[in-house]
């Protein structure tokens, strides 16, 4: 397992991409090899609007697996994205778990072994009778 500092941006698109939403933060984070995939563990923040959840993605292959756990999730969000790949589950709120559909539009998984590099995740979500969007997440180790 190795310490490592993280550079995220997470950006909303409108559906009439008139606006644009963004945040951005740096975190400590780790990254370690288990079973055949990667993996990096970091904490959300304040200015993610999710303090107290720990954010894990495992990279295998062409596939990354999120998933949110901690204190200010009531239930644990796994997401999984893939090119082309449609993903159904939950999303938790304060007032219950929505179904959600994410459809990822690209993914490029940059990292080289020795734990440098990103990772950019362009995708679609929708939580059923609430909103759509579209996001693009980009995950630097620097």
């Amino acid at each position: 397992m190795k310490d490592i500092m993280l550079k995220i941006v997470g950006r909303q698109i409108t559906p009439d991409a008139a606006n644009e939403d963004q945040i951005e933060f740096v975190t400590e984070g780790k990254i370690y090899e288990k079973d055949q995939a990667t993996y990096l563990v970091y904490e959300e923040s304040e200015v993610s609007g999710m303090p107290g959840c720990k954010t894990s993605l495992k990279l295998m292959g062409d596939m990354i697996k999120m998933k949110r756990f901690g204190e200010s999730v009531g239930l644990d969000t796994v997401i999984e994205f893939q090119k082309g790949y449609r993903y159904e589950g939950f999303y938790d709120t304060p007032f219950g778990a929505i179904e959600m559909e994410v459809l990822t539009n690209d993914l490029v998984n940059n990292l080289t072994p020795d734990g440098k590099g990103s990772i950019d995740i362009d995708y679609h979500v929708s939580l059923k009778g609430l909103s759509e969007g579209r996001s693009k997440l980009n995950i630097q180790i620097i």
